[in-house]
Order: structure tokens, then sequence, then C-alpha cells
């Protein structure tokens, strides 16, 4: 019975997440085919003929209707052919694999510098509540969700780098005299300290923190307030007067038992922030010179490079709905509530 309710709980995310991924390929596609300019005339200059114009167009599909230009475009994409980068002259599969690790080891990084505080300080505030620590903390998350990211990339790199000097400047993932390390992953973090190669290590860690923490301060916010307030919710139920009379200590209690149902609601939460890493990285390497597929979508905007944009956008769609739809199955698993509602209401 529980397998057949995660089955069709399953079934269900996976059917409206195919939905999500339409729509929002739909969307991208037409809002790309909008913008003013002939991706052609771009991509040849203008000195180009207009046969040559019109060849090119042909090329790149650009002289069909649109339903079919659609359809070429969903099929290619989820049978492996991405497209081509004129304006580099690479497959853009290719492109996005040189570039696809470095936004993930930034996201997963950020993540981390997120999560972590936000549990330390979710923690702190509510096991023994202090009005002046309570207010202070959540000023500071107001404050980290109302921060526009791209600002605070700017201020951060002009106070670590330009005027303090403690920071590495806009140079990406190494500094330019360190070769990277030996490739298992592609992250670099992780394969320099597998490897053995330290000093690599270090020179990565401290070249990806200014942009991971820029990008994780949102994220931290939204976080804390999110555990908060389950947390606080979770304090005060009967059932750790219970663990409590049962010799356990009241910190042992509130870590052991508060918090694992208070963070239940924070899982789905952190699906959504963790995808969002992953695909809102964009203007943070943009600033920071990070060689991910962010910066790269810069670049192929300003060069009206349709395919990588267009490529871009549907991986970020498809990243969003795989994500949500394994926290949406692993919490109907840790919580068989969610499963029991589902089945409910389908009934």
């Amino acid at each position: 019975m529980a397998f057949r309710e995660t089955a069709r709980t399953v079934v269900g995310r996976v059917i409206s997440g195919a939905v999500t991924v339409l729509l929002a390929t739909f969307l991208s596609f037409a809002l790309l085919r909008v913008f003013p300019g002939d991706p052609a005339r771009t991509v040849l200059g203008s000195l180009a003929t207009p046969e040559s114009i019109a060849n090119l167009r042909h090329e790149m599909g650009l002289d069909r209707a649109l339903p079919t230009q659609f359809w070429i475009y969903i099929r290619d994409f989820f049978t492996g052919d991405w497209g081509f980068s004129y304006a580099t002259g690479v497959p853009v599969r290719t492109l996005m694999g040189q570039r696809i690790m470095a936004t993930v080891e930034l996201a997963l990084t950020a993540f981390l510098l997120a999560f972590i505080p936000a549990l330390a300080l979710a923690l702190v505030v509510t096991y023994r509540p202090r009005k002046w620590l309570d207010a202070s903390a959540r000023g500071l998350a107001y404050i980290a969700i109302g921060t526009p990211t791209f600002w605070l990339a700017l201020l951060a790199l002009i106070v670590g780098f330009v005027n303090w000097h403690i920071l590495p400047g806009p140079e990406g993932r190494l500094s330019v005299d360190v070769s990277p390390p030996p490739h298992i992953t592609g992250l670099y973090l992780f394969d320099s300290f597998f490897t053995g190669h330290f000093a690599t290590f270090g020179n990565a860690a401290w070249h990806i923190l200014l942009p991971a923490l820029v990008l994780a301060f949102p994220s931290f916010g939204f976080m804390f307030l999110l555990l908060r307030v389950n947390l606080l919710e979770v304090r005060n139920e009967p059932f750790l007067l219970v663990v409590r009379s049962k010799g356990v200590s009241r910190w042992w209690a509130f870590v052991r038992h508060a918090l694992p149902n208070a963070f239940l609601p924070t899982l789905t939460a952190s699906g959504l922030v963790l995808a969002g890493l992953l695909t809102g990285t964009v203007l943070v390497e943009a600033v920071f010179a990070w060689p991910g597929a962010g910066a790269l979508v810069v670049d192929s905007v300003q060069r009206q490079d349709f395919a990588v944009v267009q490529a871009f956008i549907l991986l970020a769609a498809v990243i969003y709905v795989v994500i949500n739809t394994l926290v949406d199955v692993l919490y109907g698993i840790v919580d068989p509530r969610v499963r029991l509602r589902g089945a409910g209401a389908a009934a």
C-alpha cells in the first residue's frame, strides 16, 4: 500500500514536472524570438551579403515556422543535440560540459555556507529565546533577503579585493600560476583534496569563498527564518515534555527530537534553494569572472547566441523539476502523513 502511494506520488510529480518544463521552454523560446536583431547577421557581421545571411538562417532553422522550430528544439535537447554556438564555433553541449561543474561547485559551496549558519543561528535563538538576540538575527535575515545579489557582489569585491586586498579578485577558480588538480569530478575542491594537492585545495577554497558567500547570503536569510518559525512551533509540543520526563537533558531533547520535526517543512524549501543556487549564479559569476555556465549565458545573451541561452534555460527548468521531485518523494518517505494526505485527496 505504501509503495503504491509512493509510486502514485512520483507519477504525479513527474507529470506536473513535465508540464512545468514544457511551459518554461515555450516561454524562453518565445521571449528569445521577440528580441530585436537577427542572430544570423550578428554571426556574419554587418558586411555579410543577403545570400550568406539567408543560407545561415536556413542552417540555424530560423526560416522555418515557429512551431516547427519549437518542436526541433525540444526533440534535439532531449536527444543530446543542444545545438551549435556560432559565436564560438563549438557545440553547446561541449561548452556546457566545460562550464557546468564550476557552477555546481559554486552552488554547492554556497548552499553549505547558507544552511549551516542558518541552522546554528536558528537553534541558538529558539533554544533559550532572548528578545535582543532574536530581533538582531531576524533583522540580519531580512537584510539578507532584501539585498540585491549583484550589488552585494560588487560591494564585496570592492571591499575585499580593491580596498583591503585580503581576498582574490575576479580571476576565476584558481590563481594564474596554479594548475588545476587531476580531473575526477571537475569540482576543484573535491579533486584537489582527494588527490593530495592541498596547496591547490587551499587556493581553490580561497577563490571560491567570496562569490559563494555573496551567493549564500539571501538563502541564509530565507532558511533561517523558516527554521526559526518551525522550531518555535515545535519547541512547546507535548512530546518534548514526555521526552524530558524520561531524564533526557533539555538540549539533547531539543536537538534530537524538536529539530528533526522542525526540519521536515524546511526540506522542501532546501530543495528550492539548492535548485535556485544551481541556476541563479549568472550575475555572481559575471562579477567574479567565475568560469561557469552563468557567465557563459551572459556572454551569449550579449552575442545573441540563441542556442546557448535556450539550452541553459531548459537545463535550468529540468534541474528545478528533478530536484523538487526528489525532495517531494523523500518528504513522503520520511513523513508518511504526506502520502496519506495525497491518497485521501486522490480518493
